[in-house]
């Protein structure tokens, strides 16, 4: 098997927030997102990024197989599915050392570039920005077309998915956007978890440090009350819902 280039972010190697057990997280470059709530902005260019291969990444992963054999392996990013190629090796890889495979995304590519990798991976954890494609632009500089499709695919071939979405106050995490969300989920049997996530802005100095704006600066953690109330609209529904105290976004770190 031949061996493919890419530019790896950061790497986990005991996570446990990112899919099913203790899991080694593989944070990829590159994204076409520009989130107004991103931890990682220095995710977003492929430029002036050191590359390495997959197979030093996975031989890498192995010497961590005892911690992770009950867990696994999660690809993330920015999103991972700017480098198509370098994370199906990956995945292959694994899943030829008999550990489980998760893949990280928004779901920002065009299914005609992630499908193979969609179709590779045990799981997906796909972060739904925005069902409002309005303000799915508006949050992030592009719609939500791609999204909804990977999420039709996963439900067309059977791939379990755990669907994440970020909790914004004055964006999100309003009551009768929450609820327009949580009714068009129940449709989707793919769906195995919700997971709800609060935004704060702890990589704010991130944006400052590249001489960004950081358009959010003045919005407030969610509160107890508007959590619980998020929580409920989704339970209410049928779905089986995890709120998460930190944010996807805001909890990637750099570990080797």
């Amino acid at each position: 098997m031949n061996s493919v280039q890419g530019s790896i972010h950061s790497v986990e190697t005991f996570g446990t927030l990112d899919g099913p057990g203790v899991r080694y997280v593989l944070f990829l470059q590159g994204c076409s997102l520009r989130c107004r709530y991103c931890h990682n902005p220095d995710t977003w260019s492929m430029q002036g990024k050191s590359t390495t291969d997959s197979k030093t990444v996975v031989e890498e992963i192995l010497s961590y197989r005892s911690f992770i054999k009950k867990g696994g392996v999660t690809i993330s990013g920015g999103e991972p599915l700017k480098q198509p190629d370098f994370a199906l090796d990956i995945i292959k890889r694994c899943k030829a050392e008999h550990l489980h495979t998760a893949l990280d995304t928004a779901g920002s590519v065009p299914l005609a570039l992630s499908k193979p990798v969609i179709d590779e991976a045990d799981l997906l954890l796909l972060d739904i920005k925005s069902l409002d494609n309005q303000m799915c632009f508006s949050l992030t500089g592009m719609g939500n077309e791609n999204t909804l499709s990977t999420l039709e695919y996963c439900e067309q071939i059977g791939k379990p998915v755990w669907l994440r979405h970020v909790l914004v106050p004055g964006w999100t995490l309003d009551k009768t956007k929450l609820e327009t969300l949580a009714a068009y989920l129940t449709k989707f049997t793919c769906i195995q978890l919700v997971e709800l996530l609060p935004y704060h802005s702890m990589g704010q100095y991130k944006w400052e440090q590249l001489n960004l704006n950081y358009t959010l600066k003045n919005v407030e953690e969610p509160t107890e009350k508007e959590l619980a109330m998020a929580y409920e609209i989704f339970e209410k529904q049928g779905l089986k819902v995890l709120m998460s105290g930190i944010a996807q976004d805001n909890r990637k770190s750099k570990v080797g």
